[in-house]
C-alpha cells in the first residue's frame, strides 16, 4: 500500500455568489450563500483520496477547532476514505473560516480566519512520525504557520519522502524553506510575490522557474489558469495547455490540481504526464461550483 500525506489546514467555508465582485467601500446584494468545507489543505486531501487508486493510502495531520464544523469536516473525510488519525482537535480553539466571493466569471476573493490552522506544530508531526516515515509524497501548503511548515518540510526530507509545496496563499519564503523543497506549484500571483517576475508568458515562466531552480527546486510547476501550466524539470521547460471547458467557479480548482499531480507522480507518470492528469482533474472542478463538492472522481476523469 502506497501512503500519500497531506499536510495543512481545513476551513469552514462561507461563500457568497455575486454579479460582479464587490469594488473597495461597496455593498452588495449577493445571489445565493452557501456552507461548504473547505481550506487549503483539506481540499488538496480530498483531491488527492477521490483521484487516487486502489493501492494508495491518503494521510491527513490538520488542526481543527472543538467544535461542530471540526465534526461535520472529519466524517466527510472519512467518507471519501482520507486516514484522519492526524486530524487534531484543539480545546477552546474554533476552526478555520473562509469567506469567499464569487462573481458570475467564477473568479474569486478570499479572507481566511486561521483559527486553529495556526495551532498545528511540530509536536502534531513528531506524534504523526511513521507517516513520513512511510509516505512517498507529502504536500503542503502554506495556510498553517511558517514555522510548521518548515517543521514538515524538514520531517519529509529526513525520511527521504518526496515533499510537493503549494506556496498559497502567496508569501515570502526564506531560503532555508526553499531549500528543503523538492517540487514547487506556485500560480502566477504566488510566484510573483516568490520571484519577482511577473508571468505573462512561456519566457517569464522559465525566468521564473529559474529564481526556483536556483534555490536547489529541481522540479518547478507554475499553474497558469485557462492556459495550463508551465512545467521545468531541472531547467527544461514547456507549457501543457489545460482543456477548454465553460469556468464558473474557480475555487479549489488549484488544490485539485495539487492532490492530482501526487498522485499521478506516486503511480509513476513522469512529470509531463502528472501535469496533464492535473490538468484535466481541475478544468473538471472549475465547471462545478463549490470546495470540495466541486472535486472530481477518478472514474469522472475518462467521461
Amino acid at each position: 500500500m502506497s501512503i500519500l500525506l497531506v499536510v495543512g489546514s481545513a476551513n469552514a467555508d462561507h461563500v457568497l455568489t455575486f454579479d460582479k465582485l464587490p469594488k473597495a467601500g461597496q455593498t452588495l446584494i449577493c445571489q445565493q450563500y452557501r456552507l461548504e468545507l473547505g481550506g487549503k489543505g483539506a481540499n488538496q486531501a480530498v483531491a488527492a483520496a477521490r483521484l487516487s487508486n486502489e493501492g494508495q493510502n491518503i494521510s491527513f495531520i490538520s488542526s481543527l477547532g472543538d467544535d461542530a464544523n471540526a465534526s461535520m469536516m472529519r466524517n466527510a473525510w472519512a467518507v471519501d476514505g482520507i486516514d484522519i488519525e492526524g486530524c487534531y482537535q484543539i480545546a477552546n480553539q474554533s476552526t478555520g473560516t473562509a469567506m469567499i466571493f464569487v462573481n458570475q466569471q467564477g473568479e474569486n476573493s478570499i479572507g481566511v480566519v486561521p483559527g486553529a490552522n495556526a495551532k498545528l506544530s511540530s509536536e502534531h508531526f513528531q506524534q504523526q512520525r511513521a507517516k513520513f516515515e512511510q509516505a512517498n509524497y507529502m504536500l503542503i501548503q502554506l495556510e498553517t504557520s511558517l514555522e510548521s511548515v518548515q517543521a514538515a518540510l524538514q520531517l519529509a526530507r529526513q525520511h527521504q519522502c518526496i515533499n510537493i509545496l503549494n506556496p498559497a496563499p502567496a508569501a515570502v519564503l526564506s531560503k532555508e524553506i526553499l531549500s528543503l523543497v523538492d517540487i514547487i506549484t506556485p500560480n502566477e500571483t504566488e510566484a510573483f510575490a516568490l520571484t519577482g517576475v511577473e508571468v505573462i508568458d512561456q519566457l517569464s515562466a522559465s525566468k521564473a522557474a529559474d529564481y526556483f531552480h536556483q534555490q536547489g527546486i529541481d522540479k518547478v510547476v507554475i499553474t497558469l489558469g485557462s492556459k495550463g501550466a508551465y512545467l521545468s524539470d531541472q531547467g527544461k521547460g514547456q507549457i501543457i495547455p489545460a482543456p477548454i471547458v465553460n469556468a464558473i467557479d474557480t475555487v479549489a480548482a488549484g488544490d485539485t490540481f495539487n492532490g492530482a499531480l501526487m498522485v499521478a507522480l506516486d503511480e509513476g507518470k513522469n512529470l509531463q504526464e502528472a501535469v496533464i492528469f492535473a490538468n484535466k482533474a481541475s478544468s473538471i472542478a472549475v465547471t462545478r461550483h463549490g470546495a470540495q463538492s466541486s472535486i472530481p472522481y477518478r472514474d469522472q476523469l475518462n467521461n
